[in-house]
């Protein structure tokens, strides 16, 4: 008679499975929670005035002897008022099969940040239509976009944000023989896949854009503004009837497109 072996095969109830650090579906962490792009102001009790005061020409009184006082010119005020939303996630983890609510949580917590994303995308979609667009992207329109919001008066920083298509384009521009040895710019740009500074605009990728109609977008750091009443926070409770926790992420914040001219959407053609 041949020898009986235990193993998997025959004995599979002996078998616990170990369970694996878990893999949450892919998903980018948010640009602009953080502030670095758009500037966040706490509003503790959900809403925010923003003041926008118009420029004004200045009076040039040519020699001395001033003998009037000089004329007065106010600038027009603009209130922008920001109300917060509510952006919330919620699930139920019950006690049987002891799953640990925190991992629920934090895939929660990752969608409410996405979701706000796209609440700033549908606000920049309001910005000051770039006057030359190309399909595909290329170097020039990103040119050709900074000149129009410096020929608007914007001298500050500019950051930028593009879809994946448009960024692939751009890659493959900086590619050609026209950058080779600028300043290792290129190569940097090939070697990691960052974008980094074009025409001193500091890019970032994002794959929330609407491809079917905007190739992204191009901003001042005064442009906008994000009301924060509360950042994305992730509470557990205990839900009697249900055996087990409530397990809901949460943000309420809002943004609000201040200054149209300050902004250019990038539109496909």
């Amino acid at each position: 008679m041949a020898d009986s072996y235990v193993s998997v095969t025959n004995a599979d109830p002996l078998v616990v499975p170990v369970k694996s650090a878990v893999v949450y579906a892919a998903m980018e962490k948010s640009l602009f929670l953080g502030g670095e792009l758009i500037p966040v102001v706490n509003a503790p009790n959900g809403v925010l005035q923003v003041p926008e005061l118009a420029s004004v020409t200045a009076t040039s009184i040519a020699g001395g002897g001033i003998t009037t006082d000089v004329g007065i010119t106010n600038p027009a005020d603009t209130k922008n008022t920001i109300t917060c939303d509510l952006i919330a996630a919620r699930s139920v983890s019950r006690d049987l099969g002891n799953i640990d609510p925190m991992e629920i949580g934090r895939m929660l917590g990752m969608s409410v940040a996405k979701a706000f994303d796209q609440t700033v995308y549908t606000a920049l979609n309001s910005a000051t239509a770039s006057t030359v667009d190309s399909f595909p992207m290329t170097v020039d329109a990103v040119f050709d976009a900074v000149a129009q919001i410096r020929g608007a008066g914007e001298t500050g920083p500019l950051v930028g944000v593009v879809n994946p298509t448009a960024a692939k384009e751009l890659l493959k521009a900086i590619g050609t023989a026209a950058y080779a040895g600028s300043d290792q710019f290129q190569a940097e740009a090939l070697r990691s896949g960052a974008l980094g500074s074009i025409g001193g605009t500091q890019f970032f990728v994002s794959s929330l854009i609407d491809t079917a109609n905007t190739s992204g977008y191009i901003m001042g750091t005064e442009a906008a503004r994000i009301a924060m009443q509360k950042n994305v926070d992730v509470e557990i409770g205990r839900r009697t009837e249900a055996v087990g926790n409530d397990v809901v992420a949460s943000l309420m914040a809002a943004v609000g497109l201040v200054d149209a001219t300050r902004a250019v959407k990038l539109i496909n053609v």
